[in-house]
């Protein structure tokens, strides 16, 4: 592994030049404006943990007032036509395009991932402004007789209302459009929280949507230290109609919890524990290069990362080694350095948490063939770490590492595989290996997951219905579904002119 970090004390000129257009303040009915008690909150960047920036951090009152204004403008959203919802989006995605590299540049600042990978973020994030920018013009009712002759069956797609939309910190852009541009698309406001790791990129792209045209009060931005200071009494507010969340499970409980209380829509994309799984027939080379993929996208910071490589008996011993080969020839180090291919983890307590279960494996049997703890000197950086002779029983492949290290384990037969790429709570992502196509499809059919890669790893596409089954959550992002997930269905009974 090749280690490559920096920690200026001094920004460059660039990296400063960008914060400083980057609005710091609240964004409340088309304005931004300090926190309602002048409170802030700073935002620091994982690789040298330097203050990146200084934002007004909002209350409970602040939040109120967001809601406020999604409130007063929701009907007036509502009746907009969906051409014209539709060109907003189209002209914020030709805007986030063209603000690409501004928009790499601070995710990487903000959340450490390379400018590379960042910029994937960018053409990913912008794709569900322009998916749904088609989608806002294609949300079909229906117009039909009844079985039995005597009157008409009219469905509508109604806007479901003010929502509330909670993103993480993990894909900063990405997070935001998959679910504003569905909210705007079928006519809703929102209140959109920001996680306060990483809310700089929120609030350009905020002003972004307001360049793009628009109105004053649909898109509201209240980043705070207090999540609960602002998911509290939102939750409560009969006028708020739908919630949508990104996050871990714990929350996510919580949360739905609490939108019991007004019995809201709620859309909840939680935790993940995703197998890889390599059958004995699989074509190694792709197996790696897809384990690589699906391991080391946002260095394992996400929810979809394969969590547990499953591998065949017989091909287990070759598959660790290339594995460990590969990750062990990265390059880690601060996000915005061109050799960079592994950045930091996000804060301390997350590198501290892998480098504990990382320990804890090991302690049990485990072998770590590359990597296996923290990097020396500034910033949250780990070693990219394959452990192999994982036992089953190991907490690293029950617990959702979010990190750069890959536990391998062992199955004998197909039923083997099964079993043990269900035996988790969660069901999100997985992935199969294997050159039999029925294979493939048998196994898809009995394991417990939302989302299945055949011989690819990576996945998420605008375009693709993602979420998740158990404890990994509800409702769909993405596709023909994700805008379903912010309307309601309105029956009309018709008497048929023809019989009455």
């Amino acid at each position: 592994m090749t280690v490559s970090i920096s920690a200026p004390i001094v920004l460059p000129p660039s990296e400063a030049e960008l914060l400083s257009t980057v609005p710091t303040g609240l964004l409340i009915n088309g304005q931004w404006q300090d926190a309602s008690d002048g409170g802030t909150f700073d935002v620091h960047d994982p690789a040298t943990g330097e203050v990146l920036a200084t934002l007004a951090s909002a209350t409970s009152e602040d939040a109120v007032a967001a809601l406020d204004a999604a409130d007063a403008v929701q009907a007036s959203w509502a009746r907009t036509a969906p051409r014209a919802r539709a060109e907003i989006l189209r002209r914020a995605f030709d805007l986030v395009t063209e603000r690409a590299e501004d928009f790499a540049l601070l995710m990487t600042l903000e959340m450490g991932k390379p400018l590379a990978e960042a910029r994937g973020e960018v053409t990913y994030g912008a794709e569900f402004l322009r998916w749904f920018s088609e989608e806002a013009v294609r949300d079909y009712g229906r117009y039909l007789t009844t079985p039995e002759g005597k009157n008409k069956i009219l469905v509508q797609h109604k806007p479901v209302g003010p929502c509330l939309l909670i993103t993480p910190w993990n894909f900063p852009l990405a997070m935001a459009t998959r679910k504003v541009a569905p909210a705007v698309a079928a006519g809703c406001t929102m209140v959109l929280k920001p996680a306060k790791l990483t809310p700089l990129t929120a609030q350009l792209f905020a002003q972004t949507m307001l360049d793009a045209g628009l109105p004053a009060g649909v898109l509201n931005v209240v980043s705070s230290a207090s999540a609960s200071g602002i998911s509290g009494p939102l939750l409560q507010d009969s006028r708020l109609r739908k919630v949508s969340f990104t996050g871990s499970t714990p929350v996510g409980k919580r949360l739905m919890a609490d939108a019991a209380h007004n019995v809201l829509r709620t859309s909840m994309e939680l935790g993940g524990n995703a197998p890889f799984i390599v059958f004995d027939d699989a074509d190694l080379d792709k197996a790696v290069e897809g384990a690589m993929a699906a391991k080391m996208r946002n260095m394992g910071e996400a929810c979809t990362a394969a969590n547990r490589f499953l591998v065949q008996e017989s091909v287990a011993e070759e598959f660790t080694r290339r594995f460990a080969e590969a990750m062990g020839s990265l390059t880690t180090g601060r996000g915005t350095e061109p050799a960079t291919q592994v950045g930091p983890l996000i804060d301390a307590g997350a590198r501290d948490e892998v480098h504990a279960l990382v320990s804890a494996a090991v302690g049990a049997g485990a072998v770590a063939e590359t990597g296996g703890g923290p990097v020396d000197g500034p910033g949250y950086f780990y070693q990219p770490t394959v452990l192999g002779n994982v036992p089953n029983n190991a907490d690293i492949l029950r617990q959702e590492i979010f990190g750069p290290v890959a536990p391998v384990t062992t199955f004998d037969t197909d039923e083997d595989a099964i079993r043990l790429a269900n035996a988790s709570e969660y069901g999100l992502a997985s992935y199969l290996y294997s050159r039999d196509f029925n294979r493939l499809l048998r196994v898809a059919e009995q394991i417990e997951f939302g989302m299945v890669g055949f011989n690819a790893g990576v996945i998420s596409n605008a375009a693709a219905p993602f979420g998740g089954v158990k404890q990994s959550g509800l409702g769909r992002e993405g596709g023909s579904e994700g805008i379903a997930e912010y309307t309601t269905t309105q029956y009309i009974g018709l008497s048929d002119p023809y019989t009455n």
